[in-house]
């Protein structure tokens, strides 16, 4: 009996892709509550493996090693998420006052848009009692959403320190099961890839932390100098969302420059958007690339479409993970033949100008061809 391989159409094959993606997609989606709480505890379990070992080698045993290394960053998490409660009640002790202040600047506003714009009052007000209708409308389920992603939050925070530890503990088993499922030809390959993921994962995620300390100290630094109130909560929320690509620092100065408006004169906003101009001058152009860029090599175009397609799948958490996902996938990439074409196009290797791209055969065309 013949085997004979059967080829495909093209058509098929691409419609074989495009299932494919759609199905992995969707497999996401759905198993968000699980598959999100798994990729931060193995990339906290990686973060942590280097002080394990240090304590292994201090002659304590490996068990007591990872509980107190999970001891320690689970009290260092408790402290950050106390001090943004606190902030966070103080804020709230003052935000009837904002409140009232916010309202005064919004009608001034309402004034100068029909006084600029030659639009009359009433049609104004009618815009803005649709819109206000509508946000009372979806208030509910706005309402709703917060107190599923905080109950998340919380679920999330006590079953993580189980899943790191099970992760770290079952290392050996899990090794051996990656060995399992490649032949020992390709074991070198195997472990290039995980001892190269490994270290992207520590440097990248030890280079977040420091840049985003930084930031977080110059944010505070420079509200503080300006005067804006809740001057270090600002900050550090900024440098948080800093660590979102692109659009986490558009929204990081809109908060301040709000809050300046508020509680302010307009000139006091226009100031802390130069003030932030200026920290992120600094953190472009010195800490991400001496700590952040050269760890990860993604390119512009590529995280800011991650970061997007991270959002639509997992949120805020799924923003978070685009970029060190996608660094860890063109490790990936770049080692398998037929997928290297993806991994250099993630990467950020410029090709040069000035050569020749496509190599083009030229035909010589017949003597008696149509013109």
């Amino acid at each position: 009996m013949d085997h004979t391989s059967v080829k495909l159409p093209l058509y098929l094959k691409i419609a074989q892709v495009i299932l494919g993606i759609a199905v992995f997609f969707f497999i996401l989606y759905i198993g968000q509550d699980i598959i999100i709480p798994l990729v931060f505890a193995i990339m906290i379990a990686i973060l942590l493996n280097p002080v394990i070992r240090f304590l292994c080698r201090m002659k304590i045993p490996r068990v007591p090693a990872i509980i107190l290394s999970l001891l320690v960053t689970m009290l260092l998490l408790a402290g950050i998420f106390y001090f943004f409660i606190y902030q966070i009640s103080l804020f709230s002790e003052s935000f009837p006052l904002y409140k009232q202040k916010f309202l005064s600047l919004f009608n001034d506003s309402e004034r100068w848009v029909s006084r600029t714009f030659n639009v009359s009052r009433w049609k104004v007000d009618a815009w803005v009692t649709k819109t206000r209708t509508e946000g009372m409308n979806n208030g509910t389920g706005m309402i709703a959403n917060t107190v599923s992603t905080l109950g998340g939050m919380i679920m999330t925070f006590l079953i993580m320190p189980v899943y790191v530890f099970m992760i770290i503990y079952y290392k050996p088993l899990l090794l051996e099961f990656i060995a399992r499922l490649f032949p020992e030809s390709l074991h070198s390959v195997v472990v290039e890839v995980l001892t190269e993921t490994k270290a992207l994962i520590q440097r990248y995620l030890f280079g977040l932390l420091i840049e985003a300390a930084l930031v977080a100290a110059l944010n505070s630094i420079a509200l503080l100098f300006l005067g804006i109130p809740y001057a270090i909560l600002i900050g550090v929320i900024g440098a948080l969302l800093n660590v979102i690509p692109y659009i986490g620092g558009v929204v990081a100065v809109a908060l301040p420059m709000l809050l300046a408006l508020v509680v302010k004169q307009p000139v006091d906003a226009l100031y802390v958007l130069i003030a932030y101009l200026v920290v992120q001058l600094i953190d472009n152009n010195f800490f991400v690339p001496k700590i952040v860029a050269s760890k990860v090599k993604i390119n512009a175009l590529v995280s800011i479409i991650v970061v997007l397609v991270g959002n639509a799948l997992w949120g805020v958490p799924g923003m978070f993970l685009s970029i060190p996902l996608t660094a860890i996938i063109k490790v990936i990439f770049d080692r398998i033949g037929p997928l290297q074409p993806i991994g250099f196009l993630l990467g950020d290797n410029q090709p040069d100008l000035t050569q020749e791209i496509f190599v083009v055969r030229r035909r010589s065309r017949p003597s008696n061809a149509v013109k």
